[in-house]
């Protein structure tokens, strides 16, 4: 999967997939009170340079209601399509909003006397291991802190929205075009994407959505489908219906070629899990129990690594020696 592929901001740069975001998985009762009708992209005029290079957010806003008056919020939606899980994201996040709130002020969108607007901060995450970062910020800053030095810390908390731990039981239940996201990144086999492709042709039907399906096509044909067979041609598709004819004639082929990748996939893996076992014993009959760093480098490390580590164990004097540090 590339990791910064620009169809995945053009999905959500179109209203539906975030009006679908906010109705889906935003359950809390403030929402209820979002205005969809006034649902607007925050165009990149007046964006410092920095948050433009942040090629991989999007940022939305509509109005909520309270008390009968309307104000703004600000949706930030980072897209975390990599393979590691970033342990600061709460930082970076309050670096993206600060920045978002000196490009308001300077583009005088915020009044000299108004109050700043509130941010929904929303990490969208599709990798393959689980998120383990803090989601909110006072998590990540040393607990023994003194009680009153501990409230002078910035404070933020972001919504996480991990595609992979949504079962898809759930997920079916939703008519809901970024549920149908995450069931095409989850799915299994070719006849899985078939079926919830159908569901976009017919929620996506009629000329206001042509966009949209383009834009679901453009990540088809970019992302999902040569993730899933490599190597096979993909044809030059311009509508989901044509995909999904397609995969009604392919999917008997395609089911037995992924399950052959995922054969080779598993022998693969086998392989590598072998070695890593026959390593780590090697290093504790050397240097005795290992800490906790050196069996999180052995749970990462690649068949490359893992040769290299075990023709230093005879030669090399300690551990930290072993994976390439000095002591």
């Amino acid at each position: 999967m590339a990791t910064h592929d620009p169809s995945y901001k053009l999905l959500f740069s179109h209203r539906k997939m975030v009006s679908d975001l906010l109705r889906g998985f935003v359950h809390e009762e403030w929402a209820e009170r979002l205005d969809f009708n006034t649902l607007e992209r925050v165009r990149e005029v007046g964006i410092s340079q920095n948050l433009r290079q942040r090629i991989d957010d999007v940022i939305w806003r509509l109005r909520i209601i309270e008390d009968g008056r309307a104000r703004w919020l600000y949706v930030y939606i980072l897209l975390e399509f990599q393979s590691t899980v970033d342990r600061i994201m709460a930082a970076r996040l309050l670096t993206y909003i600060g920045l978002l709130y000196e490009d308001l002020h300077r583009s005088k969108e915020i009044g000299p006397d108004d109050p700043l607007p509130p941010v929904l901060p929303i990490v969208l995450y599709n990798g393959a291991e689980p998120w383990t970062a803090k989601t909110d910020l006072a998590d990540l800053i040393d607990p023994s802190l003194p009680p009153q030095l501990r409230r002078w810390q910035p404070q933020l908390r972001y919504l996480l929205l991990e595609e992979r731990r949504y079962p898809e039981t759930d997920l079916a239940r939703l008519p809901n075009v970024v549920a149908a996201l995450f069931r095409l990144e989850n799915a299994q086999a070719p006849e899985n994407i078939q079926r919830v492709i159908a569901c976009l042709v017919e929620w996506l039907a009629g000329a206001e959505n042509a966009s949209l399906r383009r834009a679901f096509v453009v990540w088809l044909k970019r992302v999902l489908l040569p993730a899933r067979v490599p190597g096979v041609e993909i044809p030059n598709f311009s509508e989901l219906q044509e995909i999904h004819d397609m995969l009604a004639e392919r999917v008997k082929t395609w089911t037995q070629e992924w399950k052959d990748e995922g054969l080779r996939e598993g022998r693969r893996e086998g392989r590598q899990e072998g070695e890593t076992k026959v390593l780590r014993r090697q290093l504790t009959r050397r240097f005795g129990p290992l800490p906790s760093w050196a069996e999180e480098r052995l749970g990462q490390a690649g068949e490359a690594e893992l040769e290299e580590w075990a023709d230093r164990v005879l030669e090399c004097r300690s551990l930290k020696e072993v994976f390439g540090g000095s002591d």
